[in-house]
């Protein structure tokens, strides 16, 4: 159980008090009123003794009492009601919340480490509350009346003779057969006359005349002249007067009056009577007979309606709120109460208190004791012990036996007062009452055995119950707690009798004692065995005290706290207590978090999000439901659909109190912030015909660190040919697509008029569809000149300059249960500065009438777009990005350091030129070795004219844009010889052979060493390309000798000619793939032949003997080759006719077949101008 403010020692003498009844005449009443206090409210506070009282025991040995307390309340003729009781107990726990900013236990166990509420105020203001409640009944006395104050007022016509009235009512009512209640412990109660005198207003000398009269009438100790009010109440008073009484009127007791005031009265009408009643301020109703007051004929938490309609005990919610006494305490909370008496008067009122005990209470109680005792002895007529004594001299008072059946029951046995089992009983009650608790061990051990024998159960277990507490309270503990007398108390309470009140008290009283020796386990047991389902609020506090208990034990159990914690929280909501519930599943949410049981994590934050948007504390109601989602549920489609909406509708709730605040986070769905990818400029452009543009960079491609590497170097090589050799220190690598793998710790610079695209990598944990409407990106800018003075703006919203920058907004976007999905959106700077892109803004909704994703194009609905959207609401979610850990440095390897990740910061530069290059009839594959010419095109798209273009590639023998006779190459890709590498020119009439030139020579295509990139200038018209325009030229490309596919990148360099200071040059990059054929391999060579003479006659020709053979298998897909010219690639050298060509002119050669031809070859004279020639042919596949 949860720690008490007091012990068990105090609890139970404080809880167990002798009770005396107050009878009050009308104008006593008035004379109290005037502090808005009744007569036993005003005592209330100086109930308690300051010092140590003395009485004899009817051993004659002295006892000592300490902090007795004593418990006056005005007479009521009725018992309280069930229902009212209920509301009662109910509002005193509602009342008693925890305290604000209240430091809570750290209990750590295991791996847990719980703030715990070490006290439970509303369990003690409960328990008090109940054991203050329960109607006296015949089996016990514990809260019979011992005494009666009688009071009247000095002001009275005669007083004395208001005293004998108010005698004669006290005696009607104890010994009139028409009440039953209350109860009196002895028929010759303690009469005790109080003499009410006003100090302000009354005549003291009178006063003190009537109280002698009364001395010499009643004695001495039998009355006492009481003098209050020594201030007016209307006069304004210096001094602050302390309200002792606050505190103990809050907790609604039942012995409570509620506070009286002036004022007019209201007539009520009784429907049990014909008298006219006067009801003040909602109190006791009051009716003269015969002069004197009948203020207990309704007790004070009667309801409005004549009788309880409903036996059931399930809390508020079933009960009528027919109290008064609730409501006019609400509207008396402002009141102050005493205000017309002073620190004198308080100092008097305790001091009739002290002489009320010391004069006229103990010693009654001490005389009854010895009485009682007396006459026990006396009527056994044996020598023998009381508490051995037996009860034949007695047979004939006791009703006539019944059987064992009957006897088991609440009303199977009933004794007579004057029986000597109930002598005993009262006796021990009289003992326990003054904390003699050795004396009341014996008697109640006593009364056990005769109502055993008697099969008198609830008087048995009346008086184990009693036994058990007193044996407990011993000094010295002579004996051990007999924990097994409650808990066969509790059993008869509970299942013979069936009176779960006594049971009730029972329980609440043994885990006391078990919790103060430390037997936690016992204690929840009791506690865990009284939970029912007739009182939700009760099973609700034993819950949680058993709860308190498994925390509490040596090693705690913490799952059990958590466990019975969700219980108390369950029956404190069915109960009312919805802040209760709320504090219970919160407590127990500590345990469950993060522990892996993600439906009971779910449940708790349900109802924690429920509870909370009951109470109107809707940021928690919020923050639970968002908890249920972001946690990876394991719940239905239906159960997530449920939690989707229902916090749906309590954030839009939320947004609704706030509409001009700021966007809150939305839960839904997961971003993977760190797949987050940014990407600079257009979208390629899609291939149209035999026009293929750039491959260029774009976000369709997967990221390669080698490709990446490759494209560095390349980046590297061009510029440091444009630097004369150098690389300038503060180049780096342009990138144009940043992600988790590139270098992000500075900041990426953008060109203004060029789109910014972010791709957001989306993950829906939920087995429903999300729909996403209106999302866009979030950003903030800074307009900067980077020349001059800086212009600080700030632009959040997105729409709110749009000629800043732009932003694009898809009106929907679906995201399937479980899917993971990207959302590219656009940014469209017109402005240089300093932009930071913040996150996503968008609307969350659920798609109306669907669980799944099929059919929901043909669902109904109003909705813009093609999905019918049931409910959503607007937020937001950051990008925050994590930069990669430090592990540089010494520090940075011994602690946990990042570094900044500013991929989302773009600085938005000056305008560039843009470059854009297209190929046209790019072959895809090629032969070994084979030539081919094409075309690629270069067009400026932006405003600035571009120079320095250039090309680099690691193979350069792939490509070349021709040599000096490019002139003779076609204009334009549509000429007939486009797709050729040759041209055939006839050379004259008398010539027979034909020669073939080209317009690339080899010395035009690179080394091809593949070791080291070749940087080659773009040849452009006056090296300058400007704005919108566009140059085509040839590009003549040779098959790789290797066959295979080849991946060939090439990189365009070019720059502004005006410099930019933040952007020096800028590139493109293209990768094309070939694929190569095996062809044929040929090997030349040359005899020189003194023989052979051209047509002039002159000698020093030369014999030129070719081996050629088709390397391709019978697998390969090229079937035979057809040779039709040979041609030279010499400057020096012709060849002019073949010397073995047979007679078609064609040769051919099949699959691994080899061929030798031989040719005259001639020199070329000065004058002619000799062209590269080469192998030319045809092929079947």
């Amino acid at each position: 159980m949860a720690q008490c403010v007091q012990s068990v020692q105090e609890l139970i003498p404080d809880s167990f008090v002798p009770c005396v009844a107050a009878l009050c005449s009308d104008e006593a009443e008035r004379l109290t009123r005037l502090n808005h206090l009744s007569f036993a409210e005003l005592l209330k506070p100086f109930s308690r003794l300051t010092s140590e009282v003395h009485m004899r025991d009817p051993n004659n040995q002295l006892h000592v009492i300490k902090n007795l307390k004593i418990a006056v309340s005005n007479i009521v003729t009725q018992p309280p009601q069930p229902g009212a009781i209920r509301k009662l107990l109910n509002d005193v726990v509602s009342g008693s919340q925890p305290a604000e900013g209240l430091v809570a236990n750290v209990i750590t166990a295991g791996d847990y480490d719980l703030n715990i509420s070490a006290t439970t105020p509303w369990f003690e203001s409960y328990r008090e509350t109940f054991l203050q409640s329960m109607p006296a009944s015949d089996h016990e006395f514990l809260n019979h009346y011992l005494a009666c104050m009688l009071v009247a007022s000095s002001s009275e016509a005669e007083p004395v003779e208001q005293f004998s009235k108010l005698s004669q009512e006290q005696h009607r009512i104890q010994h009139n057969s028409d009440y039953s209640y209350p109860k009196w412990f002895i028929p010759n109660t303690l009469k005790y006359y109080v003499l009410l005198h006003d100090v302000s207003a009354g005549d003291e000398q009178r006063a003190e005349s009537i109280y002698e009269e009364m001395k010499q009438k009643y004695g001495t100790q039998g009355c006492y002249l009481l003098k209050i009010n020594s201030r007016t109440s209307n006069r304004a008073s210096d001094e602050q007067i302390p309200d002792p009484w606050s505190q103990y009127l809050q907790k609604n007791s039942i012995q409570n009056q509620e506070s009286y005031e002036d004022g007019p009265c209201t007539i009520t009408s009784n429907k049990n009577s014909d008298n006219n009643l006067l009801s003040l301020d909602g109190l006791d109703n009051e009716v003269k007979v015969d002069g004197l007051p009948n203020n207990f004929r309704t007790h004070p938490l009667q309801l409005e309606q004549s009788s309880d309609s409903s036996n059931s005990i399930d809390g508020p919610d079933h009960v009528r709120s027919a109290s008064s006494l609730h409501e006019t305490k609400k509207g008396n909370t402002g009141i102050i109460h005493g205000a017309c008496l002073t620190l004198t008067d308080h100092d008097r009122i305790r001091q009739f208190i002290q002489e009320f005990t010391f004069r006229g209470l103990l010693p009654h109680i001490e005389k009854t004791i010895r009485q009682l005792n007396d006459q026990l002895i006396s009527r056994k007529g044996l020598s023998r012990s009381l508490f051995s004594a037996t009860k034949k001299w007695f047979s004939g008072s006791k009703v006539p036996e019944k059987s064992i059946n009957e006897l088991k029951n609440t009303s199977g046995l009933l004794y007579p007062p004057e029986a000597p089992e109930l002598q005993i009983r009262k006796m021990a009650d009289l003992c326990f009452l003054v904390q003699h608790y050795d004396l009341a061990y014996s008697c109640y051990h006593t009364a056990k055995k005769d109502f055993l024998n008697d099969q008198a159960m609830l008087y048995a277990a009346g008086a184990l119950e009693m036994a058990a507490v007193s044996a407990f309270l011993q000094p010295g503990a002579p004996r051990p707690y007999p924990a097994h007398y409650m808990d066969t108390a509790i059993q008869t309470y509970r299942d013979i009798c069936k009176n779960m009140v006594l049971a009730e008290r029972c329980v609440l009283l043994s885990t006391e004692l078990l919790k103060s020796q430390s037997k936690y386990s016992e204690a929840a047991a009791l506690l865990i065995r009284l939970t029912s389902e007739d009182s939700d609020l009760r099973s609700a506090l034993l819950l949680e005290q058993a709860a308190h208990c498994f925390i509490n034990m040596k090693s705690p159990m913490v799952r059990k706290y958590a466990f019975h914690m969700i219980l108390a929280g369950h029956r404190f909501s069915k109960a009312g207590q919805k802040k209760h519930a709320l504090r219970c599943y919160c407590q127990a949410m500590q345990v469950y978090k993060g522990k892996g049981w993600s439906l009971a994590e779910d449940h708790i934050n349900f109802t924690i999000g429920r509870q909370s948007y009951t109470l109107r504390q809707l940021d928690n109601a919020v923050s639970a439901f968002r908890h249920i989602l972001i946690n990876e549920s394991k719940q239905s489609a239906a159960q997530q659909g449920a939690f989707l909406r229902e916090y749906l509708y309590v954030y839009k709730n939320v947004s609704q109190l706030s509409p001009d605040g700021p966007l809150p986070q939305l839960p839904l769905p997961y971003i993977n912030s760190s797949a987050t990818r940014v990407f600079f400029g257009h979208d390629r452009r899609p291939a149209d015909g035999e026009k293929q543009a750039a491959t260029h960079v774009s976000l369709d491609q997967e990221y390669d660190s080698e490709s990446s590497q490759q494209w560095r170097e390349l980046e590297e090589q061009v510029v440091s040919v444009v630097n004369k050799g150098v690389i300038p220190s503060n180049f780096h690598p342009t990138q144009y697509c940043l992600n988790s793998y590139s270098d992000n710790s500075r900041f990426p610079l953008a060109v203004v008029e060029e789109p910014i695209t972010v791709e957001v990598a989306f993950r829906n944990p939920l087995k429903v569809p999300l729909l996403l409407t209106d999302l866009s990106l979030l950003w903030k800018f800074h307009p900067k000149d980077f020349s001059g003075k800086d212009n600080e703006e700030v632009k959040q919203l997105v729409t709110s300059e749009p000629e800043m920058i732009g932003t694009e907004v898809i009106s929907e976007f679906l995201i399937n249960g479980e899917e993971s999905k990207v959302a590219r959106l656009k940014l469209f700077p017109h402005h240089i500065g300093e932009l930071h892109i913040l996150g996503v803004v968008y609307n969350l909704g659920t798609i109306q009438g669907s669980m799944t994703v099929d059919g929901i194009g043909a669902l109904p609905g109003c909705h813009t777009g093609k999905y019918s959207l049931s409910l959503s609401v607007r937020g937001k979610q950051d990008l925050e990005i994590q930069g990669p850990r430090l592990n540089n440095t010494k520090e940075e390897k011994t602690s946990v350091k990042y570094g900044p990740d500013r991929r989302l910061d773009p600085i938005i530069t000056e305008e560039m030129p843009l470059l854009e290059v297209f190929f046209i009839h790019f072959p895809t594959g090629l032969l070994c070795g084979e030539i081919r010419k094409a075309y690629v095109e270069f067009v400026n798209v932006s405003k600035c004219p571009l120079t320095g273009l250039k090309v680099v590639s690691k193979r350069p023998e792939f490509f070349t844009f021709g040599g000096n006779t490019a002139v003779l190459t076609p204009l334009s890709p549509s000429a007939s010889e486009n797709c050729s590498a040759y041209k055939t020119v006839v050379t004259d009439a008398t010539s027979v052979c034909t020669a073939l030139i080209s317009s690339a020579s080899s010395v035009d295509f690179g080394i091809g060493t593949g070791s080291q990139p070749e940087v080659i200038p773009v040849p452009l018209p006056d090296t300058v390309l400007l704005p919108g325009a566009s140059v085509q030229l040839p590009m003549w490309l040779r098959g790789p000798d290797e066959e295979g596919v080849h991946e060939i990148n090439f990189l365009f360099y070019y720059e502004s000619v005006k410099k930019q200071p933040k952007i020096r040059h800028r590139i493109l990059r293209h990768t094309a793939i070939i694929c190569t054929s095996r062809s044929l391999n040929v090997r030349a060579t040359v005899c020189r032949s003194n023989s052979l003479e051209n047509e002039e006659g002159r000698g020093g020709n030369m014999l030129v003997f070719v081996d050629v053979e088709n390397t391709n298998t019978n697998e390969a897909g090229v079937k035979e080759f057809h040779i039709v010219q040979v041609s030279s690639s010499s400057k020096h050298w012709k060849l002019q006719k073949s010397v073995n060509l047979s007679e078609n002119k064609d040769a051919k050669l099949a699959s691994r077949e080899k061929g030798k031809f031989c040719f005259k070859a001639i020199r070329c004279e000065k004058k002619e101008v000799c062209f590269p020639l080469f192998f030319s042919g045809h092929t079947v596949f």
